[in-house]
Protein backbone atom coordinates (compact mmCIF):
# COMPACT_ATOMS: atom_id res chain seq x y z
CA UNK A 1 0.00 0.00 0.00
CA UNK A 2 1.21 3.48 -0.82
CA UNK A 3 1.14 5.47 2.38
CA UNK A 4 2.95 8.60 3.43
CA UNK A 5 4.66 7.42 6.62
CA UNK A 6 4.86 10.87 8.17
CA UNK A 7 3.00 13.15 10.56
CA UNK A 8 3.80 16.25 8.50
CA UNK A 9 1.89 18.04 5.74
CA UNK A 10 -1.39 16.33 6.58
CA UNK A 11 -4.74 17.89 5.77
CA UNK A 12 -8.39 17.45 6.68
CA UNK A 13 -9.42 14.07 8.08
CA UNK A 14 -5.86 12.72 8.06
CA UNK A 15 -4.64 15.61 10.19
CA UNK A 16 -7.52 15.23 12.67
CA UNK A 17 -6.92 11.48 12.95
CA UNK A 18 -3.22 12.07 13.51
CA UNK A 19 -3.88 14.49 16.38
CA UNK A 20 -6.49 12.19 17.91
CA UNK A 21 -4.13 9.23 18.01
CA UNK A 22 -1.29 11.44 19.25
CA UNK A 23 -3.45 12.31 22.26
CA UNK A 24 -4.63 8.76 23.03
CA UNK A 25 -1.48 7.23 24.64
CA UNK A 26 -0.73 10.16 26.95
CA UNK A 27 -4.40 10.57 27.84
CA UNK A 28 -4.69 6.86 28.67
CA UNK A 29 -1.55 6.86 30.85
CA UNK A 30 -2.54 9.96 32.79
CA UNK A 31 -6.12 8.63 33.19
CA UNK A 32 -4.79 5.40 34.73
CA UNK A 33 -2.45 7.17 37.15
CA UNK A 34 -4.79 10.01 38.17
CA UNK A 35 -7.81 7.71 38.22
CA UNK A 36 -6.10 5.36 40.66
CA UNK A 37 -5.05 8.30 42.85
CA UNK A 38 -8.66 9.51 43.01
CA UNK A 39 -9.94 6.01 43.72
CA UNK A 40 -7.38 5.56 46.50
CA UNK A 41 -8.73 8.69 48.17
CA UNK A 42 -12.46 8.42 47.40
CA UNK A 43 -12.99 4.65 47.24
CA UNK A 44 -10.06 2.90 48.93
CA UNK A 45 -11.80 -0.51 48.96
CA UNK A 46 -12.30 -0.43 45.19
CA UNK A 47 -8.75 0.87 44.73
CA UNK A 48 -7.33 -1.87 46.95
CA UNK A 49 -9.16 -4.59 45.02
CA UNK A 50 -7.95 -3.17 41.70
CA UNK A 51 -4.38 -2.86 42.97
CA UNK A 52 -4.33 -6.45 44.22
CA UNK A 53 -5.75 -7.66 40.91
CA UNK A 54 -3.14 -5.64 39.04
CA UNK A 55 -0.33 -6.94 41.26
CA UNK A 56 -1.44 -10.53 40.62
CA UNK A 57 -1.51 -9.85 36.87
CA UNK A 58 1.91 -8.20 37.09
CA UNK A 59 3.32 -11.17 39.02
CA UNK A 60 1.99 -13.73 36.52
CA UNK A 61 3.31 -11.71 33.62
CA UNK A 62 6.65 -11.21 35.35
CA UNK A 63 7.05 -14.93 35.94
CA UNK A 64 6.01 -15.58 32.35
CA UNK A 65 8.58 -13.11 31.02
CA UNK A 66 11.26 -14.51 33.33
CA UNK A 67 10.65 -17.99 31.98
CA UNK A 68 11.08 -16.78 28.41
CA UNK A 69 14.10 -14.72 29.42
CA UNK A 70 15.77 -17.88 30.72
CA UNK A 71 14.85 -19.79 27.54
CA UNK A 72 16.10 -17.00 25.31
CA UNK A 73 19.34 -16.64 27.25
CA UNK A 74 19.88 -20.39 27.05
CA UNK A 75 19.36 -20.26 23.27
CA UNK A 76 21.82 -17.34 23.07
CA UNK A 77 24.43 -19.18 25.11
CA UNK A 78 23.89 -22.38 23.07
CA UNK A 79 25.02 -20.49 19.96
CA UNK A 80 28.05 -18.95 21.63
CA UNK A 81 30.52 -21.44 20.13
CA UNK A 82 28.75 -21.81 16.78
CA UNK A 83 30.92 -21.89 13.66
CA UNK A 84 28.80 -19.47 11.66
CA UNK A 85 31.10 -19.41 8.62
CA UNK A 86 30.97 -23.20 8.59
CA UNK A 87 27.20 -22.99 8.44
CA UNK A 88 27.37 -20.39 5.67
CA UNK A 89 29.62 -22.64 3.59
CA UNK A 90 27.26 -25.53 4.29
CA UNK A 91 24.26 -23.64 2.93
CA UNK A 92 26.23 -22.87 -0.22
CA UNK A 93 26.17 -26.65 -0.79
CA UNK A 94 22.77 -27.31 0.74
CA UNK A 95 22.11 -30.89 -0.45
CA UNK A 96 25.38 -32.25 0.90
CA UNK A 97 25.05 -30.18 4.04
CA UNK A 98 21.53 -31.49 4.74
CA UNK A 99 22.73 -35.06 4.42
CA UNK A 100 25.70 -34.48 6.72
CA UNK A 101 23.44 -32.93 9.35
CA UNK A 102 21.22 -36.01 9.40
CA UNK A 103 24.22 -38.13 10.31
CA UNK A 104 25.85 -35.61 12.63
CA UNK A 105 25.66 -36.19 16.36
CA UNK A 106 25.86 -33.30 18.80
CA UNK A 107 29.12 -33.38 20.70
CA UNK A 108 29.00 -31.95 24.18
CA UNK A 109 26.04 -31.19 26.38
CA UNK A 110 22.51 -29.88 26.11
CA UNK A 111 23.51 -26.54 24.55
CA UNK A 112 25.18 -28.24 21.59
CA UNK A 113 22.11 -30.44 21.08
CA UNK A 114 19.81 -27.41 21.15
CA UNK A 115 21.98 -25.58 18.61
CA UNK A 116 22.01 -28.61 16.29
CA UNK A 117 18.24 -29.05 16.66
CA UNK A 118 17.48 -25.51 15.49
CA UNK A 119 20.06 -25.77 12.69
CA UNK A 120 18.45 -28.94 11.35
CA UNK A 121 14.99 -27.40 11.57
CA UNK A 122 16.02 -24.27 9.66
CA UNK A 123 17.87 -26.21 6.97
CA UNK A 124 15.00 -28.66 6.55
CA UNK A 125 12.51 -25.83 6.20
CA UNK A 126 14.71 -24.08 3.64
CA UNK A 127 15.07 -27.30 1.64
CA UNK A 128 11.32 -27.98 1.62
CA UNK A 129 10.38 -24.50 0.47
CA UNK A 130 12.84 -24.73 -2.39
CA UNK A 131 13.52 -21.02 -2.33
CA UNK A 132 16.40 -19.86 -4.49
CA UNK A 133 19.31 -19.84 -2.11
CA UNK A 134 21.52 -16.85 -1.47
CA UNK A 135 25.11 -17.90 -2.15
CA UNK A 136 27.61 -16.27 0.18
CA UNK A 137 29.94 -15.48 -2.75
CA UNK A 138 27.23 -13.22 -4.17
CA UNK A 139 26.45 -11.38 -0.93
CA UNK A 140 27.77 -8.03 0.22
CA UNK A 141 27.40 -6.29 3.55
CA UNK A 142 26.81 -2.56 3.72
CA UNK A 143 27.44 -0.98 7.12
CA UNK A 144 26.11 2.55 7.62
CA UNK A 145 27.53 4.46 10.59
CA UNK A 146 25.75 7.81 11.13
CA UNK A 147 28.03 10.34 12.85
CA UNK A 148 26.97 13.66 14.36
CA UNK A 149 29.34 14.44 17.22
CA UNK A 150 31.06 11.12 17.88
CA UNK A 151 34.83 11.39 17.96
CA UNK A 152 37.40 8.90 16.70
CA UNK A 153 37.73 7.11 20.02
CA UNK A 154 33.99 6.28 19.87
CA UNK A 155 33.86 5.17 16.23
CA UNK A 156 37.19 3.39 15.72
CA UNK A 157 36.62 0.33 17.97
CA UNK A 158 33.63 -0.58 15.83
CA UNK A 159 35.55 -0.19 12.58
CA UNK A 160 38.38 -2.30 13.95
CA UNK A 161 35.93 -5.05 14.93
CA UNK A 162 34.37 -5.06 11.44
CA UNK A 163 37.82 -5.33 9.84
CA UNK A 164 38.48 -8.46 11.94
CA UNK A 165 35.33 -10.22 10.73
CA UNK A 166 35.30 -13.93 9.90
CA UNK A 167 33.13 -13.05 6.91
CA UNK A 168 35.52 -11.78 4.21
CA UNK A 169 36.02 -8.03 4.81
CA UNK A 170 36.56 -7.62 1.07
CA UNK A 171 32.82 -8.14 0.72
CA UNK A 172 31.94 -5.53 3.34
CA UNK A 173 31.41 -1.88 2.47
CA UNK A 174 31.49 0.75 5.22
CA UNK A 175 29.94 4.19 4.87
CA UNK A 176 30.60 6.91 7.43
CA UNK A 177 27.50 9.10 7.20
CA UNK A 178 28.72 12.41 8.59
CA UNK A 179 26.46 15.37 9.30
CA UNK A 180 27.49 18.56 7.51
CA UNK A 181 26.76 20.49 10.71
CA UNK A 182 29.27 18.38 12.67
CA UNK A 183 32.31 20.13 14.12
CA UNK A 184 35.43 20.19 11.98
CA UNK A 185 37.12 17.91 14.52
CA UNK A 186 34.51 15.23 13.81
CA UNK A 187 35.04 15.52 10.04
CA UNK A 188 38.80 15.37 10.48
CA UNK A 189 38.41 12.21 12.57
CA UNK A 190 36.25 10.65 9.83
CA UNK A 191 38.85 11.41 7.16
CA UNK A 192 41.59 9.96 9.38
CA UNK A 193 39.59 6.77 9.85
CA UNK A 194 38.96 6.56 6.10
CA UNK A 195 42.69 6.68 5.39
CA UNK A 196 43.39 4.07 8.05
CA UNK A 197 40.69 1.50 7.17
CA UNK A 198 39.73 2.00 3.51
CA UNK A 199 42.06 -0.73 2.27
CA UNK A 200 40.65 -3.28 4.70
CA UNK A 201 37.18 -3.46 3.11
CA UNK A 202 35.53 -3.94 -0.27
CA UNK A 203 35.19 -0.18 -0.16
CA UNK A 204 34.78 2.59 2.37
CA UNK A 205 33.34 6.05 1.84
CA UNK A 206 32.39 9.22 3.66
CA UNK A 207 28.99 10.64 2.74
CA UNK A 208 28.30 14.11 4.08
CA UNK A 209 24.61 14.75 4.79
CA UNK A 210 23.74 18.36 3.85
CA UNK A 211 22.16 20.37 6.63
CA UNK A 212 18.74 21.99 6.36
CA UNK A 213 17.24 19.82 3.61
CA UNK A 214 13.54 20.52 3.05
CA UNK A 215 11.23 18.08 4.80
CA UNK A 216 13.95 16.60 7.01
CA UNK A 217 14.34 16.72 10.75
CA UNK A 218 17.74 16.81 12.40
CA UNK A 219 17.59 13.09 13.02
CA UNK A 220 19.71 9.99 12.44
CA UNK A 221 17.16 8.60 10.00
CA UNK A 222 17.62 11.53 7.63
CA UNK A 223 21.39 11.07 7.70
CA UNK A 224 21.20 7.30 7.17
CA UNK A 225 18.65 7.69 4.34
CA UNK A 226 20.80 10.20 2.46
CA UNK A 227 23.84 7.92 2.78
CA UNK A 228 21.83 4.87 1.68
CA UNK A 229 20.51 6.66 -1.40
CA UNK A 230 24.03 7.72 -2.38
CA UNK A 231 25.24 4.15 -1.87
CA UNK A 232 22.37 2.83 -4.00
CA UNK A 233 23.77 4.83 -6.89
CA UNK A 234 27.18 3.28 -6.19
CA UNK A 235 25.80 -0.28 -6.27
CA UNK A 236 23.84 0.44 -9.44
CA UNK A 237 26.99 1.71 -11.12
CA UNK A 238 28.87 -1.41 -9.97
CA UNK A 239 25.95 -3.57 -11.22
CA UNK A 240 25.54 -5.16 -7.78
CA UNK A 241 21.89 -6.24 -7.34
CA UNK A 242 20.21 -4.73 -4.28
CA UNK A 243 18.91 -8.17 -3.28
CA UNK A 244 22.52 -9.29 -2.85
CA UNK A 245 23.24 -6.56 -0.30
CA UNK A 246 22.53 -6.79 3.43
CA UNK A 247 22.50 -3.33 4.99
CA UNK A 248 23.23 -2.78 8.68
CA UNK A 249 22.55 0.59 10.26
CA UNK A 250 24.80 0.76 13.31
CA UNK A 251 25.03 3.27 16.09
CA UNK A 252 28.48 4.84 15.93
CA UNK A 253 29.66 3.02 19.07
CA UNK A 254 28.60 -0.45 17.90
CA UNK A 255 31.28 -3.13 18.25
CA UNK A 256 30.74 -6.58 16.72
CA UNK A 257 32.30 -9.96 17.41
CA UNK A 258 34.44 -11.55 14.67
CA UNK A 259 31.63 -13.96 13.78
CA UNK A 260 28.86 -11.35 13.70
CA UNK A 261 28.61 -10.86 9.93
CA UNK A 262 28.96 -14.59 9.36
CA UNK A 263 26.02 -15.06 11.73
CA UNK A 264 24.02 -12.36 9.95
CA UNK A 265 24.79 -13.99 6.60
CA UNK A 266 23.53 -17.32 7.91
CA UNK A 267 20.25 -15.87 9.20
CA UNK A 268 19.79 -14.07 5.89
CA UNK A 269 20.43 -17.26 3.91
CA UNK A 270 18.02 -19.46 5.86
CA UNK A 271 15.20 -16.90 5.83
CA UNK A 272 12.87 -17.83 2.94
CA UNK A 273 11.38 -14.31 2.88
CA UNK A 274 14.77 -12.59 3.25
CA UNK A 275 13.69 -9.61 1.15
CA UNK A 276 10.74 -9.03 3.47
CA UNK A 277 12.55 -9.20 6.78
CA UNK A 278 14.77 -7.31 9.19
CA UNK A 279 17.35 -9.05 11.34
CA UNK A 280 17.68 -8.07 14.99
CA UNK A 281 20.65 -9.06 17.18
CA UNK A 282 20.63 -8.67 20.96
CA UNK A 283 22.25 -5.35 21.94
CA UNK A 284 24.40 -5.34 25.06
CA UNK A 285 25.98 -2.20 26.49
CA UNK A 286 29.30 -3.69 27.47
CA UNK A 287 31.90 -1.49 25.75
CA UNK A 288 32.37 0.68 28.84
CA UNK A 289 30.16 -1.14 31.34
CA UNK A 290 32.80 -1.12 34.09
CA UNK A 291 33.11 2.68 33.85
CA UNK A 292 29.35 3.31 34.01
CA UNK A 293 27.44 4.15 37.22
CA UNK A 294 25.36 1.37 38.75
CA UNK A 295 22.07 2.93 37.69
CA UNK A 296 23.19 2.97 34.08
CA UNK A 297 24.33 -0.65 34.22
CA UNK A 298 21.00 -1.84 35.59
CA UNK A 299 18.97 0.09 33.02
CA UNK A 300 21.06 -0.93 30.02
CA UNK A 301 21.04 -4.57 31.12
CA UNK A 302 17.27 -4.31 31.42
CA UNK A 303 17.13 -3.14 27.79
CA UNK A 304 19.12 -6.21 26.74
CA UNK A 305 16.76 -8.46 28.72
CA UNK A 306 13.77 -6.86 26.99
CA UNK A 307 15.25 -7.73 23.60
CA UNK A 308 15.96 -11.29 24.74
CA UNK A 309 12.34 -11.74 25.80
CA UNK A 310 11.03 -10.15 22.60
CA UNK A 311 13.19 -12.55 20.56
CA UNK A 312 10.99 -15.42 21.75
CA UNK A 313 7.99 -13.92 19.95
CA UNK A 314 9.14 -12.93 16.42
CA UNK A 315 5.59 -12.12 15.33
CA UNK A 316 5.64 -9.08 17.63
CA UNK A 317 9.33 -8.23 17.41
CA UNK A 318 10.23 -4.71 16.23
CA UNK A 319 13.65 -3.46 15.16
CA UNK A 320 15.62 -1.65 17.84
CA UNK A 321 18.92 0.25 17.75
CA UNK A 322 21.50 -1.43 15.47
CA UNK A 323 19.70 -3.71 13.01
CA UNK A 324 19.99 -5.17 9.51
CA UNK A 325 17.77 -5.81 6.50
CA UNK A 326 17.82 -6.55 2.79
CA UNK A 327 18.94 -3.46 0.92
CA UNK A 328 16.23 -4.19 -1.65
CA UNK A 329 13.59 -4.12 1.10
CA UNK A 330 14.99 -0.82 2.36
CA UNK A 331 14.85 0.73 -1.11
CA UNK A 332 11.38 -0.65 -1.87
CA UNK A 333 9.99 0.63 1.44
CA UNK A 334 11.40 4.11 0.83
CA UNK A 335 14.31 4.11 3.28
CA UNK A 336 14.20 5.32 6.87
CA UNK A 337 11.80 8.16 7.69
CA UNK A 338 13.63 11.49 7.42
CA UNK A 339 11.37 13.46 9.76
CA UNK A 340 11.09 11.13 12.76
CA UNK A 341 13.22 10.55 15.85
CA UNK A 342 12.51 6.83 16.30
CA UNK A 343 14.03 5.72 12.99
CA UNK A 344 15.06 2.25 14.19
CA UNK A 345 11.51 1.16 15.05
CA UNK A 346 9.87 3.35 12.40
CA UNK A 347 11.59 1.50 9.54
CA UNK A 348 9.93 -1.73 10.67
CA UNK A 349 6.47 -0.16 10.72
CA UNK A 350 7.11 1.62 7.43
CA UNK A 351 8.13 -1.65 5.77
CA UNK A 352 5.30 -3.55 7.47
CA UNK A 353 2.74 -1.15 6.03
CA UNK A 354 4.42 -0.91 2.62
CA UNK A 355 4.36 -4.70 2.21
CA UNK A 356 0.76 -4.99 3.54
CA UNK A 357 1.79 -6.78 6.73
CA UNK A 358 4.02 -9.29 4.93
CA UNK A 359 7.12 -8.20 6.78
CA UNK A 360 8.76 -9.55 9.91
CA UNK A 361 11.77 -9.30 12.19
CA UNK A 362 14.03 -12.33 12.50
CA UNK A 363 15.70 -12.59 15.94
CA UNK A 364 19.42 -13.28 15.82
CA UNK A 365 20.82 -15.22 18.75
CA UNK A 366 24.04 -13.28 18.78
CA UNK A 367 25.06 -10.02 20.41
CA UNK A 368 26.66 -6.75 19.45
CA UNK A 369 28.04 -4.33 21.98
CA UNK A 370 27.55 -0.61 22.44
CA UNK A 371 28.49 2.06 24.98
CA UNK A 372 26.51 2.63 28.15
CA UNK A 373 25.80 6.26 28.95
CA UNK A 374 28.76 7.82 30.75
CA UNK A 375 29.17 11.60 31.16
CA UNK A 376 31.64 13.86 32.95
CA UNK A 377 30.08 13.24 36.35
CA UNK A 378 27.37 11.23 38.10
CA UNK A 379 24.66 13.90 37.90
CA UNK A 380 25.28 14.59 34.22
CA UNK A 381 25.13 10.86 33.53
CA UNK A 382 21.70 10.67 35.20
CA UNK A 383 20.48 13.58 33.07
CA UNK A 384 21.79 11.96 29.91
CA UNK A 385 20.21 8.61 30.81
CA UNK A 386 16.88 10.37 31.30
CA UNK A 387 17.16 12.07 27.90
CA UNK A 388 18.16 8.84 26.23
CA UNK A 389 15.20 6.91 27.67
CA UNK A 390 12.86 9.75 26.73
CA UNK A 391 14.18 9.58 23.18
CA UNK A 392 13.58 5.82 23.13
CA UNK A 393 10.08 6.35 24.54
CA UNK A 394 9.45 8.84 21.75
CA UNK A 395 8.86 5.72 19.67
CA UNK A 396 5.25 6.37 20.68
CA UNK A 397 5.22 8.71 17.67
CA UNK A 398 4.79 5.57 15.55
CA UNK A 399 1.39 4.83 17.12
CA UNK A 400 -0.70 7.56 15.43
CA UNK A 401 0.94 6.96 12.04
CA UNK A 402 0.48 3.20 12.25
CA UNK A 403 -3.15 3.62 13.32
CA UNK A 404 -3.86 5.88 10.35
CA UNK A 405 -2.24 3.36 8.05
CA UNK A 406 -4.22 0.45 9.54
CA UNK A 407 -7.48 2.34 9.01
CA UNK A 408 -6.58 2.90 5.38
CA UNK A 409 -5.01 -0.45 4.46
CA UNK A 410 -7.61 -3.05 3.50
CA UNK A 411 -5.07 -5.73 2.59
CA UNK A 412 -3.90 -6.44 6.14
CA UNK A 413 -6.31 -8.79 7.99
CA UNK A 414 -8.30 -7.07 10.73
CA UNK A 415 -7.14 -9.47 13.45
CA UNK A 416 -3.52 -8.90 12.41
CA UNK A 417 -3.98 -5.14 12.65
CA UNK A 418 -5.69 -5.36 16.02
CA UNK A 419 -2.94 -7.60 17.43
CA UNK A 420 -0.13 -5.28 16.35
CA UNK A 421 -1.99 -2.11 17.33
CA UNK A 422 -2.67 -3.47 20.81
CA UNK A 423 0.94 -4.58 21.23
CA UNK A 424 2.21 -1.13 20.25
CA UNK A 425 -0.31 0.70 22.44
CA UNK A 426 -0.12 -1.57 25.48
CA UNK A 427 3.66 -1.56 25.46
CA UNK A 428 3.88 2.21 25.76
CA UNK A 429 1.09 2.45 28.36
CA UNK A 430 2.72 -0.23 30.52
CA UNK A 431 6.08 1.52 30.18
CA UNK A 432 4.63 4.80 31.48
CA UNK A 433 2.33 3.55 34.24
CA UNK A 434 3.32 0.23 35.78
CA UNK A 435 6.26 1.48 37.82
CA UNK A 436 4.12 4.26 39.35
CA UNK A 437 1.33 1.83 40.21
CA UNK A 438 3.69 -0.68 41.79
CA UNK A 439 5.91 1.76 43.69
CA UNK A 440 3.56 4.51 44.86
CA UNK A 441 -0.12 4.17 44.02
CA UNK A 442 -0.44 0.60 45.32
CA UNK A 443 0.11 1.68 48.93
CA UNK A 444 -2.21 4.71 48.92
CA UNK A 445 -5.51 2.96 49.81
CA UNK A 446 -4.09 2.14 53.23
CA UNK A 447 -2.85 5.73 53.72
CA UNK A 448 -6.17 7.32 52.72
CA UNK A 449 -8.26 4.65 54.43
CA UNK A 450 -11.50 5.72 56.01
CA UNK A 451 -12.47 4.39 59.45
CA UNK A 452 -14.85 1.86 57.87
CA UNK A 453 -12.16 0.57 55.55
CA UNK A 454 -9.50 0.53 58.28
CA UNK A 455 -11.62 -1.93 60.26
CA UNK A 456 -12.24 -4.23 57.29
CA UNK A 457 -10.59 -7.57 56.62
CA UNK A 458 -9.28 -6.23 53.28
CA UNK A 459 -7.38 -3.44 55.06
CA UNK A 460 -5.39 -5.95 57.06
CA UNK A 461 -5.13 -8.52 54.26
CA UNK A 462 -4.03 -6.22 51.43
CA UNK A 463 -0.48 -5.49 52.74
CA UNK A 464 0.06 -9.19 53.40
CA UNK A 465 -1.20 -10.16 49.94
CA UNK A 466 0.98 -7.54 48.28
CA UNK A 467 3.94 -8.59 50.42
CA UNK A 468 3.50 -12.19 49.31
CA UNK A 469 3.29 -11.08 45.68
CA UNK A 470 6.52 -9.09 45.93
CA UNK A 471 8.25 -11.96 47.71
CA UNK A 472 7.34 -14.27 44.85
CA UNK A 473 8.60 -11.63 42.44
CA UNK A 474 12.02 -11.88 44.05
CA UNK A 475 12.58 -15.01 41.94
CA UNK A 476 12.58 -12.80 38.85
CA UNK A 477 14.94 -10.34 40.52
CA UNK A 478 17.41 -13.07 41.45
CA UNK A 479 17.20 -14.49 37.92
CA UNK A 480 17.89 -11.05 36.47
CA UNK A 481 20.90 -10.55 38.73
CA UNK A 482 22.41 -13.91 37.76
CA UNK A 483 21.86 -13.42 34.02
CA UNK A 484 23.16 -9.85 34.16
CA UNK A 485 26.40 -11.06 35.73
CA UNK A 486 26.72 -13.77 33.06
CA UNK A 487 26.32 -11.13 30.34
CA UNK A 488 29.12 -8.97 31.73
CA UNK A 489 32.34 -8.91 29.72
CA UNK A 490 35.50 -10.39 31.12
CA UNK A 491 37.73 -7.97 32.98
CA UNK A 492 41.41 -8.73 33.57
CA UNK A 493 41.62 -7.26 37.03
CA UNK A 494 42.21 -8.89 40.39
CA UNK A 495 39.16 -7.19 41.88
CA UNK A 496 36.79 -8.13 39.07
CA UNK A 497 34.97 -10.66 41.31
CA UNK A 498 34.35 -7.94 43.89
CA UNK A 499 33.02 -5.69 41.17
CA UNK A 500 30.67 -8.40 39.99
CA UNK A 501 29.33 -8.90 43.52
CA UNK A 502 28.87 -5.15 43.86
CA UNK A 503 27.05 -5.16 40.55
CA UNK A 504 24.52 -7.66 41.93
CA UNK A 505 23.64 -5.30 44.80
CA UNK A 506 23.09 -2.47 42.31
CA UNK A 507 19.87 -4.22 41.29
CA UNK A 508 18.39 -2.97 44.56
CA UNK A 509 18.19 0.39 42.78
CA UNK A 510 15.42 -0.96 40.55
CA UNK A 511 12.51 0.92 42.25
CA UNK A 512 14.30 4.25 41.71
CA UNK A 513 15.50 3.51 38.18
CA UNK A 514 12.19 2.10 36.95
CA UNK A 515 10.20 5.10 38.19
CA UNK A 516 12.50 8.06 37.52
CA UNK A 517 14.63 6.78 34.64
CA UNK A 518 12.13 4.62 32.77
CA UNK A 519 8.47 5.34 33.52
CA UNK A 520 8.89 9.09 33.98
CA UNK A 521 10.76 9.62 30.67
CA UNK A 522 8.07 7.56 28.93
CA UNK A 523 5.28 9.61 30.51
CA UNK A 524 7.22 12.75 29.58
CA UNK A 525 7.38 11.68 25.93
CA UNK A 526 3.69 10.77 25.78
CA UNK A 527 2.71 14.06 27.40
CA UNK A 528 4.78 16.04 24.89
CA UNK A 529 3.13 14.18 22.02
CA UNK A 530 -0.32 14.71 23.57
CA UNK A 531 0.17 18.47 23.66
CA UNK A 532 1.93 18.65 20.30
CA UNK A 533 5.31 19.57 21.80
CA UNK A 534 7.33 17.54 19.34
CA UNK A 535 10.83 16.44 20.25
CA UNK A 536 14.01 16.92 18.25
CA UNK A 537 16.78 14.36 17.98
CA UNK A 538 19.23 14.37 20.87
CA UNK A 539 22.56 12.60 20.42
CA UNK A 540 23.54 10.69 23.55
CA UNK A 541 26.83 11.78 25.10
CA UNK A 542 29.04 8.73 25.47
CA UNK A 543 32.58 9.08 26.75
CA UNK A 544 35.48 6.72 27.20
CA UNK A 545 37.24 6.71 30.51
CA UNK A 546 40.69 6.74 28.90
CA UNK A 547 40.27 7.85 25.30
CA UNK A 548 43.12 7.14 22.93
CA UNK A 549 43.27 9.18 19.81
CA UNK A 550 45.24 8.27 16.75
CA UNK A 551 47.01 10.53 14.32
Amino acid sequence: MKFNFSANKLKGKEKRLQRFFEIVPGFASWTIIIGMLILAFRAPIVAAVLIIAFDLYWLLRLLYLTLFLICSYFRLSSEKETDWMGRVRGIDSLSEYELSLKEQKAEGGLKEKVSLFFLRREIKKLGKIGTKRAQSKDLYHLVLIPIAKETQDIVEPGLKSIALSDFPPNRIMVVLAVEERADEEIKTDARRLLRRYKGKFFDMKIVVHPDGRVGEAKAKGANATFAAKETAKYFSKKKIPFEHVIVSCFDSDTVVKPDYFASLTYYFQVCPERERASFQPVPVYNNNIWDAPGITRVLETGSSFFQLVEATNPEKLVTFSSHSMSFKALVDAGYWPVDMISDDSAIFWKAFIHFDGKYKVVPMYTTLSMDAVVAENWMQTIKNVYKQKRRWAWGVENFPIVMRAFMKDKNIPLFFKMKHAFKLFEGHIAWATWAFLLTFVGWLPAIFASRAFSHSVLYYSAPRIMGTIFNLASFSLITSIVLSILLLPKKKEKHSIAKRIGYAFEWLLIPFTMVFLSALPSLDAQTRLMFGKYMTFWVTDKKKKTPKRGK
